[in-house]
């Protein structure tokens, strides 16, 4: 069902992050089929996104805008639970998000002369959801919920059409969106949306910032159109890394990697144990949890695939350098003292501490955001918050006073710069 590798008897330097599984996403593979398509986008517009919705999605869509009523009919209709679900999901994100927030940080450097950081929301962003192997509506709240809390004052999100919903974006996901107040919505799914997005196609405005995960067409894009738009990260295939000693609890440990293969055949299932015992029950829990799940060949393809396996290490301080190197969008911690052992993770996601807080908790109620860095990204990049949706701005304010007193100094550097033209704007003020 899943490989194991030995890492015990390998040498203190050797190089983890080539030792670890890792999916096969090649980005650069997809890049001369993906900028096609973008640039299809850009120069025929509005038919380019309607034929590419045919080819990819099985639907031709006139009209690509979703219209309020179907919104509004979406809320109505929707499953008195899932809309208990959400709405508590979205409480308790609003909470961590509204924390976030960050004040101005005002710094006098003398009389008359301050520097002041200001945080400023984006004016406008493209909100892309899945909607493939599975309509991802958490991921309406995780995508909405930061950006407004930040004040971004124009949203813009777009799904994938379905042909089950007559080319409609899948219900669910209109309801997460109506019940947010999200009004402008686009059933416009891979590449083509994020071109959308990025040159402004038909009703669509062009944006500012563009955030969400997606397959390796929409990741792709987002590469390609970076500069034009900004992006949050290029959040690929999903993954989980368990850190486990001898007290975890097999059972416990199958079931969320379980949980993160039942995304995708390329998502990422990788335990790294202390315990040979371990390995061997979580095997054989495998075995028999697999076989009773929804989507047994798609986990089945995913355990078997060379992103996943069981990775055995000699100690504890071998497997946190060994997670480190792996950088993992989610890390699980099962190990005695998992807190202590958490907070000497460098490189993750997010980071669940302890046998009770699951991966999936994280995917829906948890308070934090699930659209996070995969493919080792961990290790440079943060997972999707407020301040995506934000810029920072100095905004600097000097009396006359204040200027004269660094006025020289300017002249100088200046000069050392031979640049005399800015000098001599500091001394046309004398």
């Amino acid at each position: 069902m899943i490989r194991r590798i030995d890492l015990r008897g390998v040498a203190d330097n050797v190089d983890y992050r080539a030792a670890v599984p890792r999916a096969d996403f090649d980005i650069e593979a997809a890049v001369p089929a993906v900028h096609a398509i973008c640039e299809e986008v850009r120069t025929r517009g509005l038919d380019a996104i309607r034929e590419f919705g045919e080819k990819f999605d099985g639907v031709v869509v006139e009209d690509i805008r979703v219209a309020p009523e179907a919104l509004k009919t979406a809320l109505e209709q929707l499953d008195p639970d899932i809309r208990a679900g959400l709405e508590e999901s979205i409480r308790r994100l609003r909470a961590t998000c509204a924390n976030e927030l960050e004040k101005d940080a005002v710094t006098d450097l003398g009389p008359g002369a301050r520097v002041t950081h200001r945080k400023v929301p984006v004016g406008r962003v493209g909100l892309y959801v899945p909607g493939g192997l599975a309509p991802l509506v958490s991921s309406v709240l995780m995508n909405v919920v930061p950006a407004q809390v930040a004040g971004v004052q124009s949203i813009a999100l777009s799904s994938p059409p379905q042909r089950e919903f007559g080319g409609s974006v899948h219900p669910t996901i209109l309801a997460a969106c109506a019940l947010l107040g999200v009004e402008e919505v686009y059933a416009v799914g891979g590449a083509q949306a994020i071109a959308m997005f990025a040159y402004g196609v038909g009703p669509c405005r062009g944006v500012d910032l563009v955030t969400g995960p997606g397959n390796i067409y929409v990741v792709t894009a987002k590469r390609i159109l970076k500069g034009k738009i900004g992006i949050d990260s290029e959040a690929g295939p999903t993954e989980i890394a368990i850190l486990a000693d001898d007290t975890g609890d097999a059972a416990y440990v199958a079931a969320d990697l379980i949980s993160q293969a039942e995304h995708d055949p390329l998502a990422a299932s990788v335990l790294v144990t202390t315990s040979e015992r371990l390995a061997a029950e979580v095997e054989a829990e495998l075995e028999v949890q697999v076989a009773a799940t929804k989507h047994t060949d798609r986990i089945t393809t995913s355990l078997r695939g060379q992103q996943s396996g069981i990775v055995l290490v000699r100690d504890l301080e071998q497997g946190l350098d060994v997670v480190n190197a792996y950088a993992a969008e989610h890390l699980e911690i099962h190990t005695e003292d998992a807190a202590e052992w958490a907070a000497r993770v460098r490189n993750a996601g997010a980071i669940f501490v302890g046998p009770y807080a699951p991966v999936s908790l994280g995917d829906y109620c948890a308070g934090s955001n699930h659209v996070l860095p995969t493919a080792g990204c961990a290790c440079h990049s943060s997972g999707l918050s407020v301040r995506a949706f934000t810029k920072s701005v100095h905004v600097i304010e000097y009396s006359r006073e204040g200027l004269a007193e660094v006025a020289d100094h300017v002249v100088t550097l200046a000069e050392a710069e031979d640049l005399p033209g800015h000098g001599a704007a500091v001394t046309v003020r004398r």
